[in-house]
Formats: structure tokens, C-alpha cells, sequence
């Protein structure tokens, strides 16, 4: 199996575009999903991003843009498929509010028409209570009830890496296992991406404006990615997130008749490179970027 076919697989299809993979597993997940609802919020993200949507601007960041969006939406509906086949119920409101909070979980980058600010830079921080709020509008605008927007504002919390979820407000077994599922999610779909490490340097110029952040240069954010992935991420997804992830094996599994994990063998592949390159580039970033030619695709 050549890891061009891989390749298609891991992007939910031949043309890139993840839509007709995501719509597929939820109707796999839960007979009753409401596929059309699913679809409007996919070509309504898309209208946000591209800047088509009367109330946003384009988005200009290259790395939370919205490929990332669709492939964490992508890497959620995964999460639960797995999760169904492993025998754990996922009823549809919690398969929706799962979507709903990936596909809206760095909408608090965006910017509006008229925004004082000039670029989404200036919401990183704290952006996901931003994200938050224009969920909750969106869910209003659809009449789908105030008790997803809630729900989904607690799940888009998980996405936050600083945020320890045991200290938000209580909230369902149901919703827990959502944000479990989102923040795996956002983790896997960045870190197993194909282009990851040529995104780092375009991160680092993100990341910068939020104050918290410690590095000084993207070569010392590179430096730190693989460790931060041993003592961080790690753990973060086998305990924070109780190990959800390990679904997506079962989801290939009985998806595609592969018994692997092609989340988890990316991310391996993308650290054991990054620290081989780091070695051999004794920390120069002009040799460094000699080993990273690939070019993420612009949306």
C-alpha cells in the first residue's frame, strides 16, 4: 500500500475536501444525523473563512485557517466512528455539537467587517470564548436551541492546551466525551499533517502576539516541539483525554480494513524527522529549512 493511496485515505478522500467522509461516518454513527445541517455548517465555514460570508472578513492566517478547521472536523467525526464501533453509544446530540465545535473551534480568529482589530493575531488569546460566542449566534440563527450552544462552548474549551478541563463548570458525561474527543481531535489533525513542521515558522509568527508565549524565534519553537510532545502532548491525550484517541485505529480499522493508526504514525513520522534534522542542523534554521520543502496548500 503506496503512501499516495495512504495519503488520500488519512485526507478523507481523492479530491482533499473531507465533506462527503464527514457526512458518510455520521449517518454510519447515528441513521438519524441531520446530514443537511451537517453540509450548511461545512459551506458556511467555508463562507466565514473565505471571507464570501456578509459578517467576516478573509481570513490571512496560514496555519489556523481553514483547512485545520475542516481537518479537525474530519479527525472528530473519526474519533466518534471509532468510538461506535468500539460499542460506546454516540447519540446525534452529541455527534452534532461534536461537529459544531470543531468546525467553530478558532472562529474567534476571525475577523469582522468593521473590526478594530487587523489581524486575528490579536484574539489568539483566549480566542476560544470568542469561538464561543459566535457558535452561540449561529446556533440562534439556526433555532437548534441554547443548550448546544452551552454544551459546545464547553467543549471548544478542551481545545485549549493551558486549560486543565477538570476546572470547568460541571457539565453531562456526554459533553465531556465531546471535548475529549474535540481537543484529541485538534491535537491529531495539526501534529499528523503533512505539512506540520514546514507550519511551524508560520505558527510561531501567530503565536507571537500571545503574551504568554515563551519562544523567542520559530527555530525555538521547533527545538521544543518534540519535547513538548513527549511531556505535554502525550500525556494530554492519554490522560486528560482518557486515551480517546485510540479509537482512530479501530475507525481505519473497520473503515478502510487497516489495522493502523495513521494519526499517531504521522505524528511519530513528523517527530522523529524534526529531531533528525535538528541533530544534523546543530539549530541553524538556514540548514533546517534545506529538509523542509513542502508547501501547504492555501485555502
Amino acid at each position: 500500500m503506496d503512501n499516495k493511496y495512504l495519503g488520500k485515505i488519512f485526507d478523507g478522500g481523492n479530491t482533499g475536501d473531507p465533506l462527503e467522509e464527514i457526512v458518510s461516518l455520521s449517518s454510519v454513527i447515528c441513521p438519524t444525523a441531520d446530514c443537511e445541517l451537517i453540509r450548511n455548517i461545512y459551506n458556511d465555514m467555508t463562507a466565514f473563512f473565505s471571507g464570501s460570508h456578509p459578517l467576516f472578513q478573509k481570513n490571512t492566517l496560514q496555519y489556523h485557517n481553514l483547512r485545520h478547521t475542516q481537518m479537525v472536523a474530519l479527525a472528530t467525526v473519526r474519533l466518534f466512528h471509532g468510538l461506535h464501533c468500539n460499542q460506546i453509544h454516540i447519540n446525534v446530540e452529541t455527534l452534532t455539537k461534536g461537529l459544531l465545535s470543531a468546525y467553530f473551534h478558532d472562529t474567534g480568529m476571525l475577523l469582522l467587517e468593521g473590526d478594530s482589530a487587523t489581524s486575528g493575531t490579536e484574539y489568539i488569546v483566549n480566542h476560544e470564548e470568542r469561538s464561543g460566542l459566535f457558535l452561540r449566534r449561529y446556533v440562534d440563527s439556526k433555532e437548534l436551541g441554547q443548550n448546544i450552544s452551552e454544551d459546545c462552548a464547553t467543549i471548544i474549551c478542551y481545545t485549549n492546551l493551558s486549560l486543565d478541563p477538570t476546572t470547568i463548570a460541571p457539565h453531562s458525561h456526554e459533553t465531556q466525551l465531546a471535548g475529549q474527543v474535540v481537543g484529541s481531535a485538534d491535537i491529531l489533525a495539526q501534529m499528523a499533517d503533512r505539512y506540520y513542521l514546514e507550519a511551524l515558522p508560520t505558527l510561531h509568527e501567530e503565536l507571537k502576539a500571545n503574551k504568554t508565549y515563551q519562544y523567542d524565534s520559530a527555530l525555538e519553537l521547533m527545538i521544543h516541539t518534540a519535547s513538548f510532545y513527549h511531556t505535554i502532548i502525550i500525556d494530554r491525550l492519554k490522560h486528560t483525554f482518557s486515551n480517546t484517541s485510540q479509537s482512530m485505529r479501530t475507525h481505519f480499522r473497520e473503515r478502510h480494513e487497516l489495522d493502523r493508526d495513521l494519526y499517531s504514525e504521522n505524528i511519530n513520522k513528523n517527530i522523529d524527522y524534526l529531531e533528525q534534522i535538528i541533530t544534523k542542523c546543530e539549530e541553524e534554521m538556514s540548514c533546517m529549512q534545506k529538509f523542509l520543502k513542502r508547501k501547504p496548500p492555501v485555502t
